[in-house]
C-alpha cells in the first residue's frame, strides 16, 4: 500500500485551478455533486468527435458507441459488484426510482405496506409515497434515534409485518453522514418478506459497494456524485428485473432503458470507474492483476482512509468552534459509521448567511435540507433554515481544511459574515 496521492490527484481535476477574486476556490460541495477528472471531460469529447451515433446501426460509429454502452455497463456492474445485465441506466437515480417504483408496486395490492425512513432523501421517498396512493397501499415510517442521528432499527421491527412487501432505506444519509447497516437491514427485511431499495448515492463516493454481500435486491445511485457525468445507474437482482412489469414503449430495447440513452454521459460514467479503479491500481499493486473489481474496492478502500483522517481534522475543528453543534455521530471512535460529510449549525450565524459569506471567499458549501426534507423536519430544523452542509471529498486538503475552519471560527466569534471581518 503506497501513500495517498492527493496532490497528484488533484492534478487531474481541472476544476480545482479554479480561483475566485483571486484565492483558490475550495470545493467542500461533494454531496451535491463533484468535481470531474480529466478523463471524464476527454472521454465525453471523445464519444462526440468519433463515436457520435444512435444504437444499433451498421456503420463505424454506431457500432463503437455500442460498444461503449456495454463497457459502461459493465464498468458500473464493477462498481455494485454485480452482472452488466442487472446494471439499468437513466437520468438520476430520482428517474430510475420513480420508473422501478411504478413496476415494483403494480405486483403489490390495496392494503400492503411500504416502510420509508426518517433518514432519506426524499428521492427514495416521494415515488414510494406517489406509488402508495395510486395503488392504495400504507407507508410506514422508520423513525431515527436522536442523539445519533442514526436508524432506530428497534422501531423498524415494529413496523415490518406480514404485509410489508418493500423496505425503502439509504446506504448513508446525504444530510448528515450516517451510513447505515445495510445487510442487517436487508436481513431483516427478508425476514418479514420484503424486498429493500436501497439508495446509495452518498455512499458511491466515499464506500466500495457490494450488492451481493449486503444482499441487497435494488441499489440506485448517481454517478456526477462521484465523478462522472449526470447520469443514474440502478442494479436490480436479475430475477426481479425479469418478473417485473416494466413499462415501455414497444421497440425499446430494453425493459428499463426507454428511449435513447444518454450515450455521452455514459462514456463519461465508464471513464469516472476507471478513474477510481485507477486510484486502486496506484494504491494497491496486486489490484492491478485481478481486475478492474479488486482495483475499484483497493481505490475507494484507499479513498476512505484518507477522507476519514481528513474528516477528523475537521471534526474537531468544529468541536472548537464556540457555538457550533455537528448533527449526526459525533464520537471520534464511531466515524467507522459515518461518511466526511458534516451537517453544522451554529448559535451566531444562519446556515444561509454562512454558506454565503464562505462563497464570497471562494469557498464551496451548501445550506438547507438538501432534500432530506423529512430528516431536517424531524429534527426540528426545517423552519430554521436546515444545516450548513460540509461535505469532504478524496480531492480535498488539509489547508482546505484550515482555511474552512479559519473563516467558520471569525464568523462564530464575531457573530458576523467571515467575508466582512479582516483577514
Amino acid at each position: 500500500m503506497t501513500a495517498f496521492d492527493v496532490d497528484g490527484l488533484r492534478a487531474r481535476f481541472p476544476a480545482l485551478s479554479l480561483t475566485h477574486e483571486g484565492r483558490p476556490m475550495a470545493f467542500f460541495d461533494g454531496p451535491g455533486g463533484t468535481q470531474v477528472p480529466d478523463t471524464v471531460i476527454e472521454a465525453v469529447a471523445a464519444y462526440y468527435r468519433t463515436s457520435n451515433a444512435n444504437a444499433g446501426g451498421d456503420f463505424a460509429t454506431s457500432r463503437r458507441s455500442d460498444a461503449m454502452v456495454a463497457e459502461a455497463h459493465a464498468a458500473l456492474a464493477d462498481l455494485f459488484g454485480a452482472d452488466p445485465d442487472e446494471v439499468k441506466l437513466g437520468a438520476n437515480m430520482t428517474s430510475l426510482t420513480l420508473h422501478a417504483s411504478r413496476s415494483i408496486t403494480a405486483t403489490m395490492a390495496p392494503g400492503d405496506e411500504i416502510v420509508v425512513t426518517h433518514l432519506d432523501h426524499e428521492a427514495n421517498v416521494g415515488p414510494w409515497l406517489s406509488a402508495a396512493a395510486d395503488r392504495g397501499l400504507t407507508i410506514r415510517t422508520c423513525d431515527i434515534r436522536e442523539d445519533d442521528v442514526t436508524l432506530d432499527l428497534d422501531a423498524l421491527d415494529r413496523l415490518l409485518g406480514p404485509r410489508t412487501r418493500l423496505v425503502a432505506f439509504g446506504w448513508a444519509s446525504n444530510a448528515v453522514g450516517t451510513i447505515n447497516p445495510v445487510a442487517e437491514i436487508t436481513r431483516r427485511a427478508h425476514a418479514a418478506g420484503a424486498l429493500v431499495y436501497v439508495d446509495a448515492v452518498h455512499a458511491a463516493p466515499h464506500l466500495p459497494l457490494d450488492v451481493r454481500a449486503v444482499d441487497a435486491d435494488f441499489v440506485a445511485c448517481s454517478t456526477y456524485k462521484f465523478f462522472g457525468p449526470h447520469l443514474g445507474a440502478l442494479y436490480g437482482r436479475r430475477e426481479l428485473l425479469g418478473a417485473l412489469p416494466s413499462y415501455k414503449i414497444r421497440p425499446a430495447h430494453d425493459r428499463f432503458e426507454t428511449g435513447t440513452g444518454n450515450f455521452e454521459g455514459q462514456a463519461g460514467a465508464l471513464a469516472a470507474v476507471e478513474y477510481l479503479a485507477d486510484i486502486g491500481r496506484a494504491s494497491d499493486a496486486g489490484a492491478s492483476n485481478d481486475g478492474r473489481r479488486a482495483a475499484l474496492v483497493a481505490g475507494m478502500t484507499a479513498i476512505r482512509g484518507y477522507e476519514l483522517e481528513l474528516y477528523r481534522r475537521l471534526a474537531d475543528g468544529l468541536a472548537a468552534i464556540e457555538g457550533a453543534r455537528v448533527w449526526g455521530i459525533t464520537d471520534p471512535a464511531r466515524d467507522d459509521e459515518r461518511t466526511p460529510t458534516a451537517a453544522v449549525t451554529f448559535e451566531s450565524v444562519d446556515p444561509a448567511t454562512a454558506s454565503a459569506a464562505l462563497g464570497a471567499q471562494g469557498i464551496a458549501t451548501w445550506h438547507g435540507d438538501f432534500y432530506a426534507t423529512g430528516l431536517l423536519e424531524r429534527l426540528g430544523l426545517g423552519d430554521s433554515g436546515g444545516v450548513l452542509r460540509i461535505g469532504l471529498t478524496h480531492y480535498n486538503t488539509a489547508a482546505e481544511v484550515d482555511r474552512l475552519l479559519d473563516a467558520l471560527e471569525r464568523m462564530a466569534v464575531r457573530g458576523a459574515p467571515a467575508a466582512a471581518v479582516p483577514r
